[in-house]
């Protein structure tokens, strides 16, 4: 990066020599000058690369963002995770399943990604810049299987045969549009029904479930969505194959180059074959649905929920993040033994788990009370030092894995080199990640020595993410 501003610089200061002070300011923000002689702001790329911080909203279902058995995924969550690696960035991710909210966020500048199924079309380029498509797929209408409760006089066999129907579509979507074109090619009115509270496939559900009669969504997520619902046809198609694509904001064209760059070359690769796979052709796909602990369909995160409810709030704590910590330490497994010799479901040390009152430390409840606890003390130590108590739980967290002494040790490196020992993030955590380097663990002011530092900073990412995610999708 310094010997890009350093070509900068040099270049403005050949070309324009007599504007010196205006070099200085042109060389460190990544700012141009217009014609107008008007500084501009940095570009959302700039932005994004300098704050390492990529904000994407995605819309949760079944297929592009979910928990399940406590583990993020989705189609969607897959490939915004690996544009990520490829940009050097975190993902901050946002839910919402309303497209007009999405919009205004996007232009707002809340959002910089908008990662979604989004269909191309002429109207809605004249709001939001489009990236290279990611797929194409063509729209279809959603009915039962003639049957009992689906006789005859519903089945739709063709598009004439919509015409007085009532068709529900999630509002603000390509859908209605769609609809209201066809009404016009057949001459006769559609009854169109904009949803805006249920998403896609929640309105699937309701057709299968006999709720609605009819509904329009994209084929791919249809025929997905049949492996849930046997007694769904997908089979009436009711536009040409149309592009499928991320947006962004007009005023982002870095950003819109450098995904289109990203798209073309990812969807040639093996990775991205194989998250399409996962989620459109594996067989595994319904059974993931049908889980009790997805997300979406049965709403659980582990098997413990029932005992982990209770216990959290007895305690003050989100039993989300109880259960994010449980997830990153055992993957739920009551019987888990780490190398260091740690135990059950919230890996706890037998001496530990003696000392706050475990008798059985395989038996869940008596483990992840025994856990709490131990929070709970860590907590109370370090109210003091880290008064924030949203900030504490980072602290917390790191102690709960590496021991409280090291954590003490990083504020105090931090406080002795100008940081803030209160805040974790590029703060304390830059001294407990290089709490394994001589330099640090031989400070004078370091009372607890060595230590691998950069697996307590993870533990402490992951369970944070995760807890986020939970958060999003999980109720409270």
């Amino acid at each position: 990066m310094m010997h890009v501003k350093l070509y900068k610089f040099l270049s403005c200061f050949f070309l324009y020599p007599f504007f010196l002070l205006l070099l200085f300011s042109c060389g460190g923000e990544n700012k141009t000058v217009n014609n107008d002689g008007v500084e501009n702001e940095p570009s959302n790329l700039f932005r994004i690369q300098e704050t390492g911080v990529l904000k994407v909203v995605i819309d949760y279902n079944s297929t592009n963002y979910f928990v399940y058995r406590g583990k993020p995924m989705g189609y969607q969550y897959e490939l915004v995770l690996a544009l990520c690696e490829d940009m050097d960035v975190k993902p901050e991710i946002f839910v919402s399943n309303n497209m007009s909210e999405t919009f205004r966020g996007l232009k707002e500048g809340r959002f910089d990604l908008v990662a979604k199924n989004l269909t191309v079309t002429r109207a809605r380029r004249k709001e939001i810049a489009f990236t290279k498509p990611l797929k194409q797929t063509r729209q279809v209408i959603v009915q039962r299987k003639k049957s009992a409760d689906a006789p005859d006089s519903l089945f739709l066999k063709t598009t004439l045969d919509m015409a007085g129907k009532k068709i529900y579509v999630q509002k603000n979507t390509t859908y209605y549009r769609r609809l209201i074109h066809l009404s016009e090619e057949i001459g006769y009115p559609i009854e169109i029904v904009e949803d805006s509270i249920n998403g896609v496939e929640k309105l699937v559900s309701m057709v299968a479930r006999g709720e609605i009669d009819y509904t329009v969504c994209d084929e791919n997520v249809a025929t997905l969505n049949q492996s849930y619902y046997p007694n769904l046809d997908v089979s009436l198609k009711i536009s040409f194959p149309q592009n499928i694509a991320w947006a962004v904001s007009k005023e982002s064209p870095e950003l819109k180059e450098y995904l289109d760059r990203w798209i073309v070359k990812f969807k040639k690769t093996e990775k991205y074959r194989q998250i399409y796979h996962r989620y459109f052709e594996s067989p595994r796909t319904a059974g993931r649905y049908n889980s009790e602990f997805h997300s979406i369909s049965g709403g659980k995160i582990s098997q413990f929920d029932s005992v982990v409810k209770p216990l959290a709030q007895k305690y003050g704590w989100d039993w989300r993040l109880i259960s994010s910590i449980m997830y990153h330490e055992s993957r739920f497994n009551p019987e888990a033994e780490s190398w260091g010799g740690a135990f059950g479901l919230m890996q706890l040390m037998p001496n530990t788990a003696e000392a706050l009152g475990v008798k059985d430390i395989y038996d869940p409840a008596q483990n992840i009370e025994g856990g709490i606890l131990l929070l709970n003390w860590l907590n109370e130590q370090l109210s003091t030092s880290v008064p924030d108590s949203t900030e504490r739980i980072k602290f917390v967290l790191a102690a709960y894995n590496i021991g409280l002494g090291h954590v003490k040790d990083a504020q105090r490196l931090a406080k002795k080199n100008g940081k803030n020992s209160q805040v974790w993030e590029n703060n304390v955590d830059f001294y407990l990640r290089n709490k394994s380097s001589e330099i640090y663990f031989r400070d004078p002011v370091v009372k607890w020595g060595y230590a691998r530092g950069e697996e307590a900073y993870n533990f402490v990412d992951r369970v944070i993410g995760n807890y986020e995610h939970y958060r999003n999708l999980i109720p409270e």
